[in-house]
């Protein structure tokens, strides 16, 4: 199968990024330091994606997840990630040569995720700068999280691309809820945190087992052996 694709909005953690390990040993000093019990890594695929708050709540027992211990600990996550954000975070094996490939077809990209907009963008400045994006958008206190697709759209048309011409590829259920509600093909990648029944479920039209894959799916699929 292959899709119109003139161009690519990639979700950042899960997709592009690997940064589960210092997002879960952050949340967890954070916890640690609260006096509340730690978890393992692995656990932190299903707490994040929608962001800090939403992290840090179901990180909590349920009896500890007041308006103001939230908040509090939420502050105290993006200082301690502030930190150590660096530590082992890399781009997932093979997206370097993907964007790669997208900048020799001329295909405008952009970051959309539900990471505080500060760490997006600087993340995606300092993990991968040596590739342009349209736009790099993270959440901020006036924009929705996805799976709203108000900031989706904003792309679209800074980008001045329909958004039935776009794909939004990313890891998560949400990521393919927010592709279909702006109306964009949702692509869903099987490397990051989330699996293929999630993505599915929540309407991811192809799945990818590794970025080169990607060309695979756009029309005229793969060219100069990319």
């Amino acid at each position: 199968m292959s899709v119109k694709g003139k161009a690519i909005i990639f979700d950042l953690d899960g997709t592009l990024l690997d940064t589960l390990r210092d997002l879960g040993e952050a949340m967890n000093a954070v916890l640690r330091e609260h006096g509340f019990s730690v978890h393992p890594i692995e656990a932190y695929r299903y707490f994040v994606g929608e962001g800090v708050e939403q992290m840090v709540r179901r990180t909590l027992p349920e009896e500890y997840r007041s308006r103001d211990t939230v908040g509090r600990l939420v502050n105290k996550m993006r200082e301690e990630y502030a930190r150590r954000w660096t530590d082992n975070t890399r781009a997932y094996p093979g997206v370097a040569e993907m964007l790669d490939e997208l900048e020799r077809r001329s295909l405008p990209k952009a970051v959309l995720s539900n990471k505080p907009h500060n760490f997006t963008v600087e993340m995606t400045k300092k993990m991968l700068g040596a590739w342009s994006f349209v736009a790099i958008r993270g959440l901020t206190p006036e924009t929705p999280r996805k799976p709203d697709p108000a900031t989706a759209l904003e792309i679209a048309r800074e980008m001045e691309i329909p958004p039935s011409e776009i794909v939004l590829v990313g890891d998560t259920g949400v990521d393919m809820q927010t592709a279909n509600a702006a109306g964009m093909y949702a692509a869903g990648v099987l490397w990051g945190f989330r699996d293929a029944a999630e993505l599915l479920e929540a309407g991811a039209r192809s799945l990818l087992a590794a970025p080169h894959e990607l060309f695979d799916l756009l029309e005229g699929g793969n060219t100069d052996g990319a």
